[in-house]
């Protein structure tokens, strides 16, 4: 995917969220349910934890906020490209309103994308951007994400002292996002470290980042390894295993991406150094935005405040969001000042003495 062109700055989407939802609501609070349609969700992944826990239920709130009168269709294709196609073809012939669409794999959903546009659905591709005739795109900005992730990386590895040389975990090449944290990262790598390896974890599966972290610590020797460059929690969360199972400690610095509970578990604990946080709220109330627009005729102007590029379409309103990197040391001023986890969540009895230790106490606020 291209590199996106900003209109304005990223900051005023919450100004433009706010007009679309006054704007859907009317002066009544919400649509009139002689406007009501389906909004069809189609997720790629059970694996990601957040999909599921997080994402779903915040667009569905939304969308009923919006537009009080209309559903939501849910799926999950479990990482299944066939399955997914399935489902997006149910929902074409269903005659939703509006489809919101996170790829399994952006180039393979291309004909279904096609045939929703020529059914006059349109589609929002969330958090991945899939190919076709995109209508809008709700996701965080990928570059910062790897940026992120690599600066907080260096840093690591300069406190500790350890060696320049790191292996990169990235994300599965059929994702469009994949390429684009991969760019942000050797954005500032380059120059600064050495990439002993690399993988593309094939669908982001930790027992495949363990088998292939066991093949980078064979190659290049236990005590050679001075962080790893993880793409997301799960791909992190296999990487640390195969690291322990090579009886390395202290486990080198490891990155990460979408905060899920046992990630930040293995930041308290010290087994993972840091994530990223997208703010999955904001996403989701951009992609119900969108579709709540779309689905009644209506410009995107006032919610997507950025444009990017396909390698099919030019131009597709987007809305980029900003992540944040979540290391110990600010757990409580992020991911529990948002509701995200409680501290109690986070403090099982085992964690008590490494949460003291990093200034999580059980006054946090309890969902």
């Amino acid at each position: 995917m291209r590199m996106p062109r900003t209109r304005s700055a990223v900051a005023a989407v919450a100004a433009g969220l706010l007009a679309a939802s006054l704007a859907a609501c009317g002066n009544n609070g919400g649509e009139q349910d002689g406007n009501a349609f389906t909004v069809g969700l189609l997720l790629p992944s059970q694996q990601v934890t957040r999909y599921e826990k997080a994402d779903r239920p915040m667009i569905e709130k939304r969308v009923k906020e919006l537009c009080p009168g209309c559903t939501v269709a849910h799926a999950n294709a479990g990482d299944d490209v066939a399955s997914q196609q399935r489902q997006m073809n149910s929902m074409i012939t269903r005659g939703v309103g509006a489809l919101i669409l996170d790829p399994v794999d952006a180039k393979a959903l291309r004909s279904s994308v096609q045939a929703a546009h020529k059914a006059g659905i349109p589609v929002i591709a969330y958090d991945r951007l899939a190919q076709g005739p995109i209508s809008g795109f709700a996701s965080f900005n990928g570059g910062q994400v790897g940026r992120l992730q690599a600066r907080a990386l260096l840093d690591a590895m300069r406190a500790r002292g350890d060696g320049r040389q790191i292996v990169m975990m990235n994300g599965d090449p059929s994702s469009p996002n994949a390429g684009w944290f991969k760019r942000g990262a050797m954005s500032v790598l380059k120059d600064k470290v050495r990439i002993g390896k690399s993988y593309d974890v094939i669908e982001y599966r930790p027992d495949n980042a363990y088998d292939d972290m066991e093949a980078a610590v064979t190659a290049l020797g236990p005590h050679r390894i001075g962080g790893v460059l993880a793409v997301n929690d799960s791909v992190a969360s296999g990487a640390i295993s195969a690291l322990k199972s090579a009886r390395i400690r202290p486990v080198p610095p490891v990155t990460g991406q979408d905060a899920d509970l046992d990630a930040v578990q293995r930041i308290v604990s010290g087994d993972q150094y840091m994530t990223v946080y997208k703010p999955f709220k904001a996403e989701a109330h951009a992609a119900a935005a969108m579709a709540v627009a779309l689905g009644h005729g209506r410009s995107l102007r006032s919610i997507a405040r950025t444009t990017v590029d396909s390698p099919t379409t030019e131009n597709i309103p987007a809305s980029l969001l900003t992540p944040i990197a979540v290391t110990a040391t600010n757990i409580k001023k992020t991911l529990v000042k948002d509701g995200v986890y409680t501290v109690r969540e986070i403090c099982t009895p085992k964690l008590r003495p490494a949460c003291d230790k990093a200034g999580l106490t059980r006054s946090g606020p309890a969902r």
